[in-house]
């Protein structure tokens, strides 16, 4: 249900503040240590961020998806680790229940995971399907009224805090591709789920990564999300569609922080004996980023109001999540580049911000993935115009 616009307002004014106050001067802390404050954690739990999109009937706030957008514009501003705490439990671990999962898996789940109480991760990615999500491998043989599940996957964010997987596997191995893929719910004590060694990455740090390991972990029927099996390739793309929409706006949300950071360097700094924002070759990269990030701005709004329409945007949120992705890493490359020396710099935080914007280019989908999805329906209804 929509906000009405006074309290819409004055939740994102409540989400400005907490950025300004407390995440952005814990953006040293977080990339030195590699962990989030606990009490920030809480404070985040306190502010009803774990749950934006979950139901309200199911303790969320059910924020619409132009609602999502634009306190993920603010919430983006600050270093992405932070967003990543909360993200998998307002997206993707928590949005296959509450699209295709039966009344019994919504009312077990969504409110703990609305509180935060329970962090949910998506586990889709494998050692050897990413991108071809139809390749997955890992496997759910039907014994009985249980599901024995055996399985790798990687880069599982949030997996070392997760209490809750989504998970899919094949469970007809007879059947090639996405269709013989279903998707589960799995919850971490399950005998036979561990998890791998958190990964050291190039940036994000404080947002941690992992294998998940499924060796004999027995399930009930019941986990079966939506209780119909082969159903889990559709569940991924819903949620992705979602996903893709939630991280355009991380995106715009960062590349607009990063011009904020870059102006005021520049009308700080002086060489020649004048302010580095005098230069005519500066301001060009100022108004290239400027215009990047408008028109990434514009193209999330825009995707999410005909989400909010009932329009299939698949298209959409792919074209949004692809440019917006691209643009943030365009500003923070012209960020460091306006910093000079002191862009390579950590004290400056241009190096850490250019190392955690490069990741939006890869998760959710590489820039790759989204051109083939957007040409593929380009071509298709190109092929149904011309009568082919």
């Amino acid at each position: 249900m929509a906000l009405d616009s006074e309290t819409l307002s004055q939740f994102l004014m409540t989400i400005r503040r907490f950025v300004d106050k407390r995440l952005i001067p814990a953006e040293a802390e977080v990339a030195e240590t590699d962990r989030i404050p606990a009490d920030i954690v809480t404070e985040m739990r306190d502010l009803g961020l774990f749950g934006l999109s979950v139901p309200e009937e199911y303790g969320g706030l059910g924020l619409t998806m132009e609602e999502e957008v634009l306190a993920v514009f603010e919430l983006g501003r600050a270093a992405p680790a932070f967003r990543s705490m909360f993200a998998t439990n307002v997206g993707i671990g928590m949005q296959g229940i509450a699209i295709d999962g039966t009344p019994e898996q919504k009312a077990k789940y969504l409110p703990r995971l609305a509180s935060g109480e329970l962090i949910g991760s998506f586990a889709l990615t494998e050692p050897d399907a990413g991108s071809d999500a139809g390749s997955v491998r890992t496997m759910a043989r039907r014994d009985g009224d249980t599901y024995v599940l055996n399985g790798t996957k990687r880069f599982i964010t949030n997996a070392p805090h997760a209490g809750l997987f989504t998970v899919m596997a094949r469970t007809d191995s007879g059947t090639k591709g996405a269709a013989g893929v279903s998707a589960f719910v799995v919850e971490r004590d399950t005998p036979g789920v561990s998890t791998g060694k958190p990964e050291k990455k190039m940036g994000q740090q404080g947002a941690h990564v992992c294998d998940v390991i499924f060796d004999d972990c027995r399930l009930p029927a019941t986990a079966l999300i939506g209780g119909i099996e082969g159903q889990g390739f559709k569940t991924a793309m819903k949620v992705l569609d979602k996903g893709r929409l939630h991280i355009a706006a991380a995106c715009v949300g960062l590349a607009e922080r990063i011009l904020d950071d870059m102006l005021v360097y520049a009308v700080g700094r002086k060489q020649f004996g004048r302010p580095l924002a005098d230069f005519q070759l500066l301001q060009a990269m100022f108004a290239d980023s400027k215009a990047d990030a408008y028109a990434a701005r514009c193209m999330t709004l825009d995707a999410a109001r005909k989400r909010d329409a009932g329009q299939d945007v698949s298209v959409e949120s792919s074209c949004a999540k692809m440019f917006a992705s691209e643009s943030v890493g365009r500003i923070a490359d012209r960020n460091v580049q306006v910093h000079g020396g002191n862009g390579y710099i950590r004290e400056y935080r241009a190096e850490q911000l250019y190392r955690d914007a490069r990741l939006f280019r890869i998760y959710e989908g590489t820039t790759q993935i989204q051109q083939i999805i957007i040409a593929k329906s380009l071509t298709a209804d190109a092929r149904v115009r011309a009568g082919f």
